[in-house]
């Protein structure tokens, strides 16, 4: 049975039909995907429908940073999280938008995600604006580790923990109830002896300017924007909407929650919340988009 009542249906089809005609002539699309596009992946995202933390704030980079206490806990936690984000596959979105790709309709994609999956569904005109967690890093030296290689390591050092009951949380987290972190043993460089970070940008980390060049630079060569799973509430995701909005580039958006962002655009969203007046349920991108990005791909054929 749908989730959707007669009148949203019909409102539904036609912000998917004002999709499609905004998508159709677009050869040069600058795509910005958030955690929307993975939740139907078994991946939470971090906000509710009105943008409120769903689960405690995740670490920041300067208590990673600063505390060996931080880190025991940070990587006790992931240790047990890792299993969902390595188990995960591409959804529909995924494979939707490389499609697009394919098509020759997207010039770049830019995902605030982490968990590689646009690459597995075959994205490759893609830059990582927060990293990924495949690859673990140090903050030392920079020596770069597989993080499959470090997960076992971790896992021989702290015997029982990768079977703890947990919580899945966003990004590989995981929470975890009534344990001793003090005697979690987390490796150090092999290098320098370094401490060890995942290769992700925390909160209060800067994103690397390079990416930011990047992405800005395919902003500025775009003939339209498409806003994919995010709710645009973090700078990091915002700053490209604000650069298209400041250059005139034609924007259309798939889920978003944030005021600020919907002000650039308050004419030009097409899929939008209830209280937009296109309905559907849940964060994860609604099949009516994923049907409208294909349909476009099939008349670029």
């Amino acid at each position: 049975m749908s989730p959707y009542g007669l009148r949203d249906r019909i409102l539904l089809m036609q912000a998917a039909d004002a999709l499609a005609d905004f998508l159709t002539p677009r050869r040069r699309l600058f795509v910005l995907t958030g955690a929307g596009c993975s939740t139907e992946s078994g991946i939470p995202d971090y906000r509710d429908a009105d943008g409120s933390w769903k689960h405690r704030q995740p670490m920041r980079y300067q208590e990673f940073v600063a505390s060996g206490a931080a880190r025991r806990r940070y990587w006790a936690r992931s240790l047990v999280g890792w299993r969902r984000i390595a188990a995960a596959e591409p959804n529909p979105a995924h494979r939707a938008l490389a499609r697009l790709e394919e098509a020759g309709r997207i010039r770049c994609l830019v995902t605030q995600n982490v968990d590689r999956l646009h690459q597995k569904a075959g994205s490759r005109r893609l830059i990582d604006l927060h990293g990924h967690l495949d690859r673990v890093e140090c903050l030392g030296c920079g020596m770069g580790y597989r993080r499959e290689a470090f997960q076992e390591e971790l896992l021989r050092r702290n015997p029982g923990w990768g079977g703890a009951p947990a919580r899945i949380t966003p990004d590989g987290d995981a929470e975890l109830r009534n344990v001793d972190y003090d005697s979690f043993d987390v490796p150090e460089c092999l290098r320098c002896g370094g401490a060890l970070k995942p290769w992700v940008v925390f909160f209060g980390e800067s994103v690397p300017a390079h990416r930011v060049r990047r992405a800005m630079k395919a902003v500025e060569e775009a003939d339209a924007m498409l806003v994919v799973g995010s709710s645009l509430m973090v700078f990091s995701g915002y700053r490209f909407a604000r650069a298209a909005a400041e250059r005139g580039v034609p924007l259309r958006v798939v889920d978003i929650r944030d005021a600020k962002a919907r002000a650039l655009y308050a004419r030009d969203l097409v899929l939008v919340r209830p209280d937009q007046h296109v309905a559907w349920r849940g964060n994860a991108v609604p099949d009516d988009a994923l049907a409208v990005i294909d349909r476009v791909r099939g008349a670029a054929q």
